[in-house]
């Protein structure tokens, strides 16, 4: 392949953008500081082997401001280079092939990487260092170590605009940062256009209050104060190709069989008793692995992500003991505990997806009656169980423990803090998380813990605002644990603060760790 020459004209955004400096999260597995810095100049050439399409991610991902040309001229400043183009659609799991080596000498930074997934990482860890148009120089040798490294947004209990979800994929990257899980649906609303179920949005996209505390019931959007909103196919193609082009998987989560109160209002007759009753799909009935699997056909298709999210959490199982047709259904299996029903469920989902070419995801509880395809991940909330139980049954497992990871949680002293779901999680306490569970380590079974993952639910978040101030700046510590290689928590609550100023500038809301007030 032929090297491609093109020119960065660095304006004002790019300088104010990095005033901070000396400043990366998630730290690099080697850094060593040399002497001397590389300064910025108005006109940058870069040489790199990229193809003309990744060129052009770079050109956008760099900033609107800046102008990229192909312009011949020797000399280079900037090196950026691919050594394995043809390991692309792998590097997307394998972190080996997100590594990068970042040199930085007074007249020439060079980037190398076996794929662009790596230069894309380079470069963000190039953005942090700049300082006021300088870079100090320095050798990094780096990689992540685990492939999983996600934040989950609810959009059920709150609707978020496509512009702001964008802007989280922002952030993300900016941290390193590679899955995306978005809550599309549950009881407080159903958000993601389905042809084929037009009701799903018609009749739950939108309630009569925003209060989670305040009696509320479902309602049309003309209603008088109708509160809420979805996503069309068009806006979740766009959020999918903006987080792809920053180098993140967007996993879609339809909920089942429990936290269904939206679906069985729009569609009754998936209820046990037909009237649209309790909060869990009928499990007996032919016509909600119709209405499940035709829902999921047309996510599948707006959704390139290896994995689907199902739920599988909570769910009452109120009403099967007194469903004919879940009983009939429990008799004909000889099942001997109810909760096999929802197992059930699942492995014919999990044989769906697996048919599609998808993976299933979920909560632990999908675990229950191990009827799940080895393929299938866990995402572990209630503890570490979950994913120790996941891992030596040799299935895939994401840690996500609500005592460290749920970002609706007070993060300080909550006569402090907004109303928030309840607990306290406060930096240090997410800092201070192992994703390899000590039952796990030195064992084969380290293997199968893919990452960790930050949730932020929202009951009792209502604005893009308070959003921001529950994700920022916990998220940072999410990103240094899922890269790998965490300092002390006195000298990375100081690169928060200067990270925390750098969001700031850009827009985001965050809670001043530098006012904590503690328990």
């Amino acid at each position: 392949m032929s090297k491609k020459k093109f020119f960065i004209l660095i304006g004002f955004v790019w300088v104010s953008f990095f005033t901070y400096g000396q400043n990366v999260i998630p730290f690099p597995e080697n850094y060593l500081q040399g002497e001397g810095y590389f300064e910025l100049s108005k006109t940058i050439k870069i040489v790199t082997n990229l193809p003309k399409e990744k060129e052009k991610r770079l050109e956008e991902f760099i900033n609107k401001n800046l102008i990229v040309s192909n312009i011949q001229k020797k000399n280079s400043i900037i090196e950026l280079k691919v050594t394995q183009p043809e390991k692309e659609e792998e590097a997307w799991n394998d972190p080996q092939l997100q590594a990068y080596t970042l040199s930085i000498g007074i007249d020439t930074i060079k980037i190398q990487s076996p794929t662009s997934m790596g230069l894309f990482y380079g470069l963000q860890t190039l953005r942090q260092l700049t300082n006021n148009g300088k870079i100090h120089c320095a050798e990094i040798i780096d990689k992540p170590k685990f492939r999983h490294r996600g934040l989950m947004i609810d959009c059920s209990r709150h609707f978020w605009s496509k512009e702001f979800i964008k802007k989280q994929i922002d952030a993300m990257a900016y941290l390193k940062l590679n899955r995306l899980h978005l809550h599309l649906v549950d009881g407080g609303g159903w958000r993601i256009e389905v042809t084929k179920y037009p009701d799903l949005i018609n009749k739950t996209a939108y309630r009569t209050s925003s209060d989670w505390d305040k009696k509320w019931k479902y309602c049309y959007k003309g209603t008088p104060n109708a509160y809420g909103g979805y996503y069309t196919k068009d806006d979740i193609r766009e959020i999918v190709t903006y987080a792809q082009k920053n180098y993140i998987t967007v996993i879609p989560e339809i909920e089942m069989p429990g936290h269904s109160n939206e679906v069985i209002y729009a569609y009754p007759e998936l209820s046990c008793t037909g009237k649209g009753d309790g909060f869990d799909l009928c499990i007996g009935n032919p016509k909600t692995y119709v209405f499940l699997t035709e829902v999921l056909q047309e996510v599948i298709e707006l959704f390139p992500s290896e994995y689907i999210h199902v739920g599988g959490d909570e769910a009452s199982m109120m009403y099967w003991k007194k469903c004919p047709k879940c009983m009939a259904l429990y008799k004909e299996k000889n099942m001997t505990e109810i909760i096999q029903l929802q197992s059930y469920l699942m492995a014919r989902i999990d044989e769906f997806l697996t048919k599609k070419g998808r993976k299933m995801m979920g909560w632990d509880e999908i675990l229950e009656g191990n009827q799940v395809s080895p393929g299938a991940t866990v995402l572990s909330w209630r503890g570490e169980t979950g994913g120790v139980t996941a891992a030596k049954l040799r299935h895939h497992a994401v840690m996500s423990p609500s005592e460290f990871c749920y970002l609706d949680q007070y993060q300080d002293n909550p006569s402090t803090q907004p109303k928030a779901f309840g607990g306290y999680i406060p930096l240090e306490k997410v800092y201070s998380y192992d994703p390899i569970p000590t039952q796990l380590k030195d064992t084969e079974y380290t293997k199968y813990i893919d990452g960790i993952q930050g949730n932020l639910w929202t009951e009792y978040v209502e604005t893009e605002q308070h959003a921001e101030y529950m994700i920022y700046p916990r998220i940072t510590a999410i990103a240094e644990i899922g890269w790998g290689y965490k300092s002390n928590y006195t000298e990375f609550k100081q690169r928060v603060i200067k990270m925390m100023q750098i969001l700031k500038s850009l827009g985001y809301n965050s809670f001043d760790i530098t006012k904590e007030v503690r328990k």
